[in-house]
């Protein structure tokens, strides 16, 4: 892509979301619902804990990428970080320029999607800076194209549509790869005071997990109908304001997701969510691919404060505008 990008001086900074995913993961893998008649359906919500993507003109032609570490190379082609370098080839901006990253969670292994918000706010920030407006639509579409085509990553398609997206919605994944995003109304103080999240410390792999739950798609065909249907099902509960129906929800989705593939869960997560019910939560599942990272309990604010003399634990709070590009002023375009 050709435009006058290298002549640019003013920072870009894009902003995107996580996402907290309520019911029917792993039916957003391609295994599932390219071979599903119905497709795959996710209801999710982008949660307001964000990742910032700084892009700036750099004094020579070289590029630094700062993370959590920091490289400097003559060509882009020698990046370490693929989605940096590929979002980079993909858009044309391949040199003279300054990135960084900056996550409100930690970054990788947590069960929100970061890396998915990551490639989505790297691609925002390089098309701006390039001087072109990428739609959310299109974000999705590329981020999907980078990790799972170009890098042949085992990871479903949820997690970029819900960053770019950002809201509350029910995401349908369909089998010639097209994906059909609907808004859902959800009162956002309702989830402040009916959710919580609670950390496990525990970070792990998401792709070894999936590309092992792709592998026994057949084998455990019903169990993801049945993730399918509760994806209907919970879409209902919460625009109904039926929190007690969402938790219950929330506990027959991970009592089969906890069953799909090993890794999934172990004694340390068996703990924590046995807490999580103990003190009157009606129900809860680990996010993600498993294995570890956050819990999304159904409770209250004064269930999740007991929880947090052992675990960090945060609020359920609504991002309404997805990835988003804000200058260094903190105006918003």
């Amino acid at each position: 892509m050709k435009g006058d990008w290298w002549v640019r001086e003013l920072m870009i900074i894009s902003r995107t979301p996580v996402r907290v995913s309520f019911c029917g993961g792993g039916t957003d893998l391609p295994a599932y619902y390219e071979t599903s008649e119905n497709g795959g359906l996710v209801t999710s919500i982008a949660l307001a804990k964000h990742i910032h993507v700084t892009v700036n003109k750099r004094f020579d032609n070289s590029v630094r990428v700062g993370y959590s570490k920091t490289e400097i190379v003559d060509d882009f082609e020698d990046l370490e970080h693929e989605l940096v370098r590929e979002a980079m080839r993909l858009t044309g901006v391949t040199h003279s320029v300054e990135i960084t990253t900056i996550a409100d969670i930690p970054s990788r292994g947590t069960g929100l999607g970061s890396s998915s918000a990551l490639t989505v706010g790297v691609l925002n920030a390089l098309h701006t800076y390039a001087g072109r407006t990428p739609d959310a639509a299109q974000l999705a579409e590329e981020a999907c194209r980078i990790e799972i085509d170009i890098l042949g990553q085992p990871i479903g398609r949820q997690d970029q549509y819900a960053a770019a997206f950002g809201g509350s919605n029910q995401i349908s994944f369909l089998a010639d790869d097209s994906v059909i995003v609907t808004p859902i109304e959800i009162d956002s103080s309702a989830l402040e005071t009916n959710y919580f999240l609670v950390y496990t410390g525990i970070t792990r792999k998401a792709s070894d997990i999936l590309a092992k739950q792709s592998a026994s798609t057949d084998k455990k065909r019903a169990d993801l109908d049945a993730l399918r249907q509760q994806a209907v099902d919970v879409r209902n509960a919460l625009e109904n304001g039926d929190h007690s129906a969402v938790g219950k929800l929330l506990d027959a989705s991970w009592q089969i997701k906890r069953n799909l593939v090993d890794g999934i869960t172990g004694e340390a997560l068996d703990e924590i969510y046995s807490n999580g019910m103990s003190l009157g939560a009606t129900g809860g599942k680990l996010l993600g691919a498993g294995g570890g990272g956050f819990f999304l309990f159904q409770g209250t604010k004064e269930m999740g404060s007991k929880m947090e003399h052992t675990h960090k634990v945060l609020p359920l709070t609504m991002d309404s505008s997805g990835s988003t590009i804000i200058f260094d002023d903190g105006t918003r375009l």
